[in-house]
């Protein structure tokens, strides 16, 4: 059964490891170098444990880590989005069995309100998850450059 997890304080080193494999795997779609210890840089990461707008989550399959998300409120087109998706991930293993799709359902359930989505358009799953997320919300489509997309959408709390 899918469930997320809140990410705590007590967690940071485990998102900390998890999210650098994410941004290892992103190298693939942005021109991202390692620093002398062999890590990415990730500006905002310790705003996550300070920042009271910030939540991150880790996506379990039962008691099986199978990604981690991570939303902000902050705008990539200088809008006033209430959520943005920051981060999200299911790892390869995971990929394929409709995981990602249903924990971004789970989020949009729980975090009602306008969203950003970017996305980079050599990333082919990650576009194909994003519009078919977005589509039944008719979003906006926004081109910030050749490669990267944002889609703006709106979710209605149905509580």
């Amino acid at each position: 059964m899918l469930r997320l997890q809140t990410v705590q304080k007590k967690d940071r080193d485990l998102l900390w490891n998890i999210n650098q494999k994410y941004l290892y795997e992103m190298t693939n779609f942005y021109d991202d170098p390692m620093d002398e210890n062999g890590n990415y840089h990730y500006g905002y990461f310790d705003d996550y444990f300070s920042d009271p707008v910030r939540v991150a989550y880790f996506i379990f399959d039962d008691e099986v880590l199978v990604g981690f998300a991570m939303i902000c409120p902050y705008s990539n087109i200088e809008q006033n989005p209430d959520y943005t998706m920051a981060e999200f991930t299911v790892f390869p293993a995971y990929r394929r069995k409709h995981i990602a799709f249903d924990a971004v359902e789970m989020i949009l359930d729980k975090h009602p309100g306008k969203w950003e989505i970017k996305y980079n358009e050599k990333n082919g799953g990650a576009k194909k998850l994003w519009n078919t997320v977005a589509a039944p919300y008719g979003p906006e489509v926004h081109h910030l450059n050749e490669e990267e997309t944002v889609l703006v959408f709106e979710v209605k709390d149905e509580s």
